[in-house]
């Protein structure tokens, strides 16, 4: 089984505070007036970094599109300010198998961000994983809760460093759609399948599912589970110390082929959702006006960056509403991207140091898509109200959340395209009505992955 020593994965987001905040934002008010503040870097910066001049480094992550030159933006402003020079390198998932034949091949990047806590584990059995240095944990004690520090320790000792959190738990939604249906935002799972019947029935395919990548089902099974099983149950599958055979899991499975067995529910039904990849899931949904190729969209915050694509406006033709309640209380599962050095450089730490301050996570956040689980980030950063109130939901959670279960589970289980549960439910969305076989093949994998 893998390592348990990653402290508190095992956390939840205060569903209320988020689920109040958008629904503040639900509307749109003011949601597409930009802050005042400044663009850029920080005038005053509150980090102080070392001189560099002439060191090279480089940055892996699985990043790509608007979400990769986004970050790139930050690692320009370490380069001014330090004087190295910062490459950026796609990763692949699995990252850890990617990482491990660049460090075989012994060129390692400086620095990687990790997807998954069940990497940062890896990167650390491993031995390519460095401690962060002194400057970088000052940042972390200075400016991050407990929770989030300790998702990045691993047997007592800190490692990472979570520079990116997601909140996994949002339904985005065509506004036109929405109201040449007559459609409000449901509540409950039984509102969101009469929702998608009626609106369907208007002409347009109420859901937009990426099943062409795996890991957007891993999200739809833990959002149905976490609400209907409960937070204790949730803890002990994404540990394995229950089977994927548990009538609960069969529960879940039934209840999420209430949505996926519906081939008109899905644009381009069943087939077109296995070929649909994330970012047109996003932008197939906020195209056509009042009819897109679908009404609404699952995933994270970072929808925010693919609508950015299309000429939609977040606030006004694209809204969230929080993932419906399927038992008693409405999910909110969390998720982030763990900088972690891997060098025993300088350099490498110094830039560790600029992930874990506010001035980093403020470039970024003015773009959109983006959230920090940094407390002194400036609000007013974020581009719209929809963004500022996931954020301040966030900060104010403090240590009370849930992490993506298939995140806390080994990579060949968890986050390896093709294999193990992002297959499985590939597999199971082709065929909704199989969930015991379903059942059998995640449990077989599972246990090849945990060693139990």
């Amino acid at each position: 089984m893998r390592e348990q020593g990653t402290g508190r994965t095992n956390l939840k987001w205060a569903a209320l505070a988020v689920a109040g905040a958008l629904a503040l934002t639900a509307c749109g008010g003011d949601a597409d007036k930009e802050p005042s503040a400044p663009q850029g870097a920080t005038a005053s910066p509150g980090v102080q970094l070392p001189k560099l001049d002439g060191e090279k480094l480089q940055v892996a992550a699985v990043w790509t599109g608007p979400e990769q030159e986004n970050f790139t933006k930050v690692l320009k402003e370490f380069e001014k300010r330090t004087g190295a020079t910062v490459t950026f390198v796609p990763a692949q998932d699995p990252i850890v198998t990617f990482l491990g034949t660049k460090i075989a091949g012994g060129a390692p990047p400086d620095v990687a961000l990790l997807p998954q806590v069940g990497a940062l584990v890896s990167a650390v059995q491993n031995k390519w994983a460095q401690p962060v240095g002194p400057e970088a944990q000052a940042q972390l004690d200075k400016n991050y809760s407990a929770g989030w520090k300790s998702l990045g320790a691993v047997g007592g000792t800190q490692y990472g460093v979570y520079y990116k959190a997601a909140n996994k738990s949002l339904i985005w939604y065509n506004a036109k759609a929405f109201e040449a249906a007559g459609v409000k935002p449901p509540t409950t799972w039984k509102e969101l399948i009469a929702a998608a019947d009626t609106l369907s029935a208007s002409g347009t395919p109420a859901v937009s599912v990426a099943g062409a990548d795996g890991w957007t089902l891993t999200d739809w099974f833990e959002n149905v589970y976490l609400s209907q099983a409960g937070p204790e149950k949730y803890d002990r599958l994404a540990k394995h110390e229950i089977k994927w055979t548990d009538a609960s899991v069969a529960q879940a499975l039934s209840t999420l082929a209430e949505l996926f067995g519906r081939k008109d529910f899905l644009a381009g039904g069943t087939s077109g959702a296995l070929a649909t990849e994330f970012p047109k899931s996003v932008t197939q949904t906020f195209t056509g006006g009042d009819r897109p190729a679908a009404a609404m969209v699952f995933e994270g915050d970072f929808v925010a960056v693919n609508i950015g694509q299309t000429e939609a406006k977040v606030g006004e033709d694209a809204l969230v509403f929080p993932f419906p309640a399927v038992g008693a209380k409405a999910p909110v599962v969390s998720g982030g991207d763990v900088a972690v050095a891997l060098k025993p450089s300088k350099g490498a730490q110094a830039l560790l140091t600029f992930l874990a301050s506010a001035d980093a996570a403020q470039i970024q956040a003015r773009e959109g898509g983006f959230v920090s689980p940094n407390k002194a980030v400036d609000p007013a950063a974020y581009p719209n109200d929809i963004q500022r109130n996931i954020a301040k939901a966030l900060i104010a959670a403090g240590d009370d959340f849930r992490f993506d279960m298939s995140d806390q589970a080994p990579a060949a289980f968890g986050g390896t395209p093709g294999a193990g549960e992002w297959k499985a439910l590939q597999d199971f969305l082709a065929n909704p009505s199989d969930v015991a076989g379903t059942q059998a093949k995640l449990e077989a994998d599972a246990a090849k992955a945990y060693g139990n």
